[in-house]
Parts: C-alpha cells; structure tokens; sequence
C-alpha cells in the first residue's frame, strides 16, 4: 500500500508540494490538516480514544477526528471522508477558523500543522473502526476542559492545543 502523503503548506495555507506523512512528522514540516469536532443537542463533544495499535499517542482521548486533506480534496470533503472512515456517520461539516500549531511527541516526531478545525453535529452512536479508533463518549465542553486541566496526560499533545482553540472560539461566537 502507497503511503499516504500530506499537503506541504506555506503560513498562508497555499500548496507548496507533497511529501509523505511519516516523513512530514519526523522533519516537523508545516502541512495541511484538519480537525473535527461533534457536538449533540446538549453541547456535548464527541471525543475518541485513539486505537492501541496507532504508531503515535496510542489510547489517548482526542477531538472526534483529524487527520490530513489528500491532493485536490477540499477541507469539508476530507473531513466527511474520514469521520465516516472513523466513526462510520456522516454529518455535515462547517469549517470554523484555521490555525498553525506545532506540538512534538515523546517518539521524535513532531505535528506541524496547519490546522482547519470544523464542527458537525449528530446525536446516535458512531460505528467505530477499530484500526482507528479504541472507544467514543460524549462529554460537555466544560467537563472537558475541567478534566483536561486534571489529567492532561490522557489526552493527546494536539487535542489539547486544538481545544483550547475550539473552547475560545466557542465563548466569542454563537454556533
């Protein structure tokens, strides 16, 4: 199987090549991401426990999904793409605000991304792949950041940077 490549971005999002994934976090270069968040009718946040098996922050808690925008994919299209790869549920997306953030791992590979970070809404129970994902659960955004505060260990480096990006954004607008 071909590895997957990501989009090699410059600050101001604009294409500037490919290069493959594993080897766009081992030399830290600045790509294209996205992150999902899915709320409920209570405001509640999807979270995912990511699968033991991932090469990278296994079994920590994180945002419903992310991941990176094939060549050519709009940011919206590959973020349904991979919440239904994920979670095995379509919702529609809407893109919120994009941000650059750069966070190393314990393994000497490093997220440098560019970052668009879009919301969704559903209210069942996701049909988790188990390649990707360990466990699932709902919980309000204050509890959240309450238990991030707590135990931010449990969760992933980028989950905790993306949060708190999501959690102001949240309090100066009405979604």
């Amino acid at each position: 199987m071909k590895e997957e490549q990501v989009i090699l971005v410059n600050e101001r999002d604009e294409a500037i090549g490919l290069m493959p994934k594993l080897e766009a976090h081992q030399k830290a270069v600045l790509h294209r991401a996205f992150s999902v968040f899915i709320l409920n009718d209570k405001k509640e946040i999807m979270l995912q426990q990511r699968a033991h098996q991932k090469y990278h922050s296994p079994l920590l808690w994180t945002n419903t999904c992310c991941s990176h925008q094939r060549e050519g994919e709009s940011n919206i299209v590959a973020g349904s793409r991979r919440l239904f790869e994920e979670m095995g549920f379509k919702a529609e997306l809407k893109e919120l605000f994009h941000f650059i953030y750069k966070a190393p791992f314990d393994n000497g590979l490093t997220e440098h991304e560019l970052d668009h970070v879009m919301i969704g809404y559903f209210n069942g129970n996701p049909q988790i792949n188990p390649e990707e994902v360990e466990d699932w659960k709902w919980m309000k955004i204050e509890d959240v950041k309450q238990d991030m505060a707590q135990h931010p260990d449990i969760y992933t480096v980028w989950f905790r940077i993306i949060f708190d990006e999501f959690y102001h954004y949240l309090e100066e607008h009405t979604i």
